[in-house]
């Protein structure tokens, strides 16, 4: 497997969280079978406050997994994961959106009856207005008119990702682009201290990933309130450009992690990405962490 290419994305954030009291997010000891494979194997990481983290790996490395894991749709057979000092492993994923971890998916999930502005309120208003929310929905239909904190909060956003002047358009038809920077303002919205993405770049030609890139870097830079990002992506090329910290996985195990520039000189990540072809097929792989969530939900 060849590692991917891309125009390189703005240059790497350096730390912005000063001093901090850890990180926003860690992973300790996850381990995750199924049946007989072992999809993740003692796997650690943290994502420290205001900062990119990256995590990479050839297909069937067990990304999803861990992603599934920290999100709370899959429990781990051994490990933890903490939202800042406290222990969510057996959380719920809504729990855990309560707790301040949102997440988008590879393929944009939007609500085609409201337009762009409209997302973001729902996104505004399922951390900070859930009963209006649901009042405002089953009362009216609709989400009704908003107050000052919510329109400067909403009204912010959409400058801030450069959606301002789409704010009354309908999602769709949108531009695959745009309908991934709408998804990454309703997770903005409310107002997470870590957000997960996955794939953000999948789909979107240079022009486009160019302007995600931009715009991820700029949400940790400017965002009043903290918060860091961590990135699944098989653009490498704009991963080692964008993140401060990167993980490598290969077989469900972390085989290097560090700097852009400490993974870019790793002979382990050169071999895994230029070595055999017998990883798991990733689609196979799939298949079961989509069966065990199926089971999670129903337990």
């Amino acid at each position: 497997m060849s590692t991917p290419t891309s125009t390189p994305a703005p240059q790497p954030i350096a730390t912005l969280g000063g001093a901090s009291s850890g990180p926003v997010l860690s992973a300790h000891g996850i381990t995750k079978r199924f049946g007989g494979l072992v999809a993740l194997n003692n796997v650690s990481l943290e994502v420290p406050p205001r900062s990119i983290v990256g995590l990479v790996g050839p297909n069937g490395a067990g990304k999803s997994t861990l992603f599934a894991v920290l999100s709370g749709l899959l429990r781990p057979d051994a490990g933890s994961v903490r939202l800042g000092d406290d222990d969510v492993t057996t959380q719920s994923p809504q729990s855990r959106a309560r707790r301040g971890l949102a997440r988008t998916f590879q393929q944009p999930e939007l609500f085609l009856s409201l337009n762009v502005r409209e997302h973001l309120v729902l996104g505004h208003r399922m951390r900070f207005e859930r009963r209006r929310l649901w009042k405002d929905m089953f009362d009216a239909g609709a989400l009704l008119r908003s107050d000052a904190f919510e329109d400067e909060h909403v009204d912010g956003l959409l400058e801030q990702l450069g959606l301002t002047r789409l704010a009354s358009r309908s999602v769709a038809g949108l531009p695959l682009g745009t309908s991934r920077l709408v998804e990454v303002g309703r997770a903005l919205a409310t107002a997470p201290s870590v957000l997960l993405l996955d794939e953000p770049l999948s789909g979107l030609d240079v022009h486009e990933s160019e302007q995600l890139a931009g715009v991820l870097a700029g949400v940790v830079r400017e965002s009043e309130q903290p918060v860091s990002l961590l990135m699944v992506e098989h653009d490498v090329a704009t991963v080692l450009a964008l993140s401060d910290q990167i993980y490598v996985l290969d077989f469900g195990e972390v085989i290097a992690s560090g700097t852009p520039d400490e993974i870019r000189r790793s002979d382990a990540v050169r071999a895994a990405y230029l070595g055999g072809d017998d990883t798991v097929p990733e689609a196979d792989l799939q298949i079961e962490i989509d069966a065990e969530i199926d089971a999670e939900e129903r337990s």
